[in-house]
């Protein structure tokens, strides 16, 4: 578990094509950040201005350690917090989004299109033997994640408009997939609560004005829709967080730089709480990946068009208020992070 009580920090990936970088910045008593390094991953990104996925780069469950995929080159690093490189490993075709519970690692390659499993440890990761599960083809993958408990690990394949999820076994190996059509087209992000109530957010492909998000109950790699496609009026969602006290869910909308608030009812259900919470540049495309302190007090989001983190302040009822914004990220910025 992280601790409420440790330094807060935001982390994104450059994702430079000719060598990719973790940036950290500090987070004020006030949310306001500060640069403080960029420490090289050892791999390459892909060059490109949007990294189509959630979750490129994770921090670990514990708080000690953070992922980061590198895209252009096929691989993974790891880091300590305090930005000590512990080792970059292979994991395949084009890596875009990582998780970890416990030590167990998997990664999703989306140029094969597959996952695969490690060891995190103090040397950094170490693969699992025989853990590489392929994806159908074609299937177009964009998130990987691990259940609350770890008893399952879920894929999101826009282009199948599917949610698949395999059981996980004790030796961190996957068992057989299932998979259930999703309630929305073009399932993209997601983020479970404490619970195992899995979010997941639609893009509709990309349709003006049809963003929505469906939750689904989970027993381990079983998923039961609750709410389906609760629309926010919005368009382009792709990036989805659960508050810390797990009453609410913060959406980012690409198209118009929209955040949006969704209340989370005691059986999961959703129910659209304000479809702008939060803006970034208002009618401007570009917000994307996002993140909230492990205390739930701020959230982040990155915006890849402008080439700056934009922040809030959390309060009690989940509204949120603009702490400022931070720029002069590199034009291929992708993905964030926060402890």
């Amino acid at each position: 578990m992280r601790s409420d009580s440790a330094p807060k920090a935001v982390y994104v990936q450059s994702n430079e094509q000719a060598g990719n970088q973790l940036l950290a910045f500090r987070c004020g008593p006030d949310g306001a950040l500060s640069s403080t390094d960029s420490v090289p991953t050892g791999g390459s990104g892909d060059g490109t201005a949007h990294l189509p996925s959630q979750g490129s780069l994770t921090v670990t469950g514990d708080g000690r350690a953070v992922l980061v995929t590198n895209a252009g080159s096929g691989d993974v690093s790891a880091f300590a917090v305090d930005g000590h490189r512990l080792g970059t490993t292979a994991s395949g075709s084009i890596p875009r989004s990582v998780t970890e519970h416990d030590g167990l690692v998997y990664v999703l390659n989306t140029g094969d299109p597959s996952v695969c499993g490690f060891r995190l440890g103090a040397g950094g990761l170490e693969p699992i033997a025989g853990s590489t599960r392929a994806l159908d083809e074609g299937s177009d993958p964009a998130q990987v994640g691990f259940s609350p408990d770890g008893s399952a690990l879920v894929v999101t394949e826009r282009m199948a408009n599917a949610i698949v999820s395999y059981p996980v076994g004790a030796d961190g190996q996957l068992g057989e997939p299932h998979s259930r059509s999703s309630s929305g087209q073009t399932p993209y992000g997601f983020a479970f609560t404490d619970d195992g109530t899995l979010m997941v957010v639609e893009a509709f492909g990309a349709a003006k004005g049809k963003a929505a998000t469906s939750s689904y109950a989970t027993a381990g790699s079983d998923v039961t829709p609750v709410s389906a496609s609760v629309p926010n009026g919005r368009s382009e969602i792709c990036w989805a967080v659960v508050s810390a006290d797990n009453r609410f869910l913060y959406t980012t909308n690409f198209a118009d730089s929209g955040v949006s608030r969704y209340a989370i009812g005691d059986d999961g259900s959703l129910t659209l709480d304000d479809a702008a919470a939060g803006v970034g540049i208002d009618g401007h495309t570009g917000l994307r990946d996002e993140d909230l302190t492990a205390d739930g007090h701020f959230l982040y989001a990155l915006d890849a068009d402008s080439h700056q983190v934009f922040g809030w302040s959390v309060a009690d009822n989940g509204s949120l208020s603009a702490i400022g914004s931070w720029g002069r990220l590199p034009d291929t910025a992708a993905g964030l992070a926060a402890t």
